[in-house]
């Protein structure tokens, strides 16, 4: 999958190509891979269904 997220560490929005769908602990999806360049972990949290 491939998003965009915030990198923290590098402070800018990283494209993501290398992302899983994951589910949290109360149910939320979220999307989250690597930022290519400093190689941290990246989420971003994905809208419901309607």
């Amino acid at each position: 999958m491939e998003f965009e997220g915030y990198c923290v560490k590098c402070r800018a929005k990283r494209q993501v190509a290398n992302g899983e769908v994951k589910e949290t602990a109360n149910g939320r999806k979220m999307a989250q891979g690597t930022c290519p360049v400093c190689s941290t972990k990246v989420t971003r949290f994905l809208p419901k269904a309607s």
